[in-house]
């Protein structure tokens, strides 16, 4: 075989091994890099409720204490757990918590979107995801989702239902992960 000849066969199976490649870590992602306890956060992003929108990502909060619930106005689990999320944002907002609920309702649906935290009095942060984007960025499974992330950038809790937000569990998690030192 001319030295051609290999190098052409060569580069054919470098192209089938870079391709298969590709497509396992496009299509088997959620297999491969699963979101999930002690992985890295993945970096979403998402739209204030202003009349101007303004682009806020997951960077925005980066070295803080945060808590990511992903919810809809129209899911009814999440109407049962959003006063206990106030609740908690009422005691450790003030501490550094930063809480960002991000919405994942159609498109057009920002003024629900507000009229649904003023009845329920919500006053720590509320982002829109019209596209849904975070439920693929962070294999969301149903709603709410909720996911408590380190300052450093790690995922330390995942929930997949609504819960006491305000509960001792919760607010212990909440006080060790706001005084734990990161290098």
């Amino acid at each position: 075989m001319t030295g051609r000849k290999q190098l052409a066969i060569g580069a054919l199976v470098l192209g089938l091994t870079c391709a298969i490649a590709y497509g396992a870590t496009r299509y088997l992602r959620h297999e491969l890099f699963p979101v999930e306890l002690g992985t890295k956060a993945p970096n979403f992003k998402a739209l204030t409720l202003d009349s101007i929108p303004k682009e806020k990502t997951l960077a925005d909060y980066r070295g803080q204490v945060v808590m990511i619930n992903v919810w809809a106005t129209w899911c009814l689990p999440c109407r049962v757990e959003m006063p206990s999320i106030e609740a908690l944002h009422k005691t450790y907002g003030p501490k550094g918590l930063k809480i960002v609920a991000v919405s994942i309702d159609d498109p057009g649906t920002d003024s629900g979107i507000r009229a649904f935290a003023k009845q329920y009095g919500l006053t720590f942060e509320i982002l829109h995801d019209p596209k849904g984007e975070i439920t693929d960025l962070y294999d969301i499974t149903g709603y709410p989702e909720t996911f408590i992330i380190g300052k450093d950038g790690v995922i330390r809790k995942k929930l997949m239902s609504a819960t006491d937000w305000n509960s001792p569990e919760a607010r212990a998690l909440v006080d060790r992960l706001l005084t734990e030192r990161t290098e």
